[in-house]
């Protein structure tokens, strides 16, 4: 009878699917998770357990008190210190399983870090909470040929689509622009975390997936899920778009930096981040963030107070975030209480 370190993943490679070539396969893959929030905690969690040689944990936030309802690696001593999540996530990770390599990376995953941050990768699971950084992702995994696994989740509602450069159609082919105006986010609309770590199970296992078995053999289907009604669907996603920028014509927008919205610190305590062009209801938005906080708004601006820190949204989707410098802290924020 197997004991110990031997005996650990037995259960895995007794699932004829894996098996011990599957496990080996497993055992000297490496993970790069961007995003360590409620859909990477998870997902980090499940590829320790499964004996992941690598995971490089990439995470440009901190643990805060409204984490702990769905972000499972965390608990109450993190968000007193204000660990950030990358180094909170290695943490717990070292002591669920000691043979895994982590690599934990405080960092915003950008046009001019992303050679760096997915050096040497051969999965990249998604756990962010914009298109903006998926998009990049989607550039850079084309780029590099990494299979990578889009997932995204609010209120009670999910979905997940493996995507493997050169076979599938990307998300570029899927969501030519990301979706118009404001959009529910976790801080307006809420979030369940029965739904948040469904989700991230279903990225996990198409993670084994590839990498016990490879690519080849994934039936790439769109799943969403909504754990409050009940519902689960599977549906094919629509073909390559032949004519796709992306991974087509190998025509890297976000990755070589020409569509990421530009930001730019505009005084002394704030940061504006100049959107593209996004047409926003205002009106719409200040009944969404008043449920939330404090909002003033006219025709020609929404303010909301979040203290410390203050939003100036405009029409345009342009926004002024006072109280911080940081702009991590001014995009975050702004993928929070505006849309993704």
């Amino acid at each position: 009878m197997m004991r110990g370190r031997e005996s650990r993943y037995s259960r895995q490679i007794r699932f004829a699917p894996v098996g011990e070539q599957g496990q080996r396969q497993i055992r000297a893959a490496r993970v790069a998770i961007v995003g360590c929030g409620a859909l990477g905690s998870v997902q980090a969690e499940a590829l320790a357990r499964a004996g992941v040689g690598l995971l490089r944990l990439i995470d440009r936030d901190f643990v805060e008190w409204s984490n702990l309802q769905r972000q499972f690696l965390f608990d109450e001593s993190d968000a007193a210190e204000g660990l950030p999540k990358a180094v909170a996530a290695a943490r717990r990770l070292a002591r669920v399983n000691s043979d895994v390599a982590l690599e934990p990376m405080v960092a915003d995953l950008a046009p001019s870090n992303a050679a760096e941050l997915l050096e040497g990768i051969d999965l990249i699971l998604d756990g962010t909470d914009n298109f903006e950084t998926r998009y990049l992702i989607n550039d850079a995994a084309i780029y590099w040929r990494i299979p990578w696994i889009y997932g995204a989740a609010v209120g009670s509602y999910g979905l997940k689509l493996a995507i493997i450069p050169g076979v599938t159609a990307c998300l570029k082919c899927i969501y030519p622009e990301p979706p118009k105006g404001s959009q529910p986010t976790c801080e307006t609309a809420g979030v369940l975390g029965p739904v948040t770590t469904t989700i991230a199970a279903l990225q996990a296992g198409d993670a084994l997936k590839i990498l016990a078995c490879g690519p080849d053999g994934l039936n790439a289907l769109l799943t969403t899920a909504d754990v409050w009604t009940g519902e689960i669907r599977q549906i094919h996603p629509p073909a390559r778009d032949p004519d796709c920028p992306s991974c087509v014509r190998r025509e890297f927008a976000h990755l070589d930096g020409r569509r990421r919205a530009p930001v730019s610190l505009c005084g002394r305590n704030a940061v504006q981040i100049h959107e593209r062009t996004r047409p926003l209801d205002l009106d719409e938005l200040a009944r969404r963030l008043g449920a939330v906080a404090p909002v003033r708004a006219n025709e020609f601006a929404l303010r909301v107070t979040l203290d410390p820190y203050e939003l100036t949204i405009f029409p345009d989707g342009r926004a002024i975030v006072k109280g911080t410098t940081d702009v991590g802290v001014a995009r975050s924020l702004y993928a929070q209480y505006v849309g993704a």
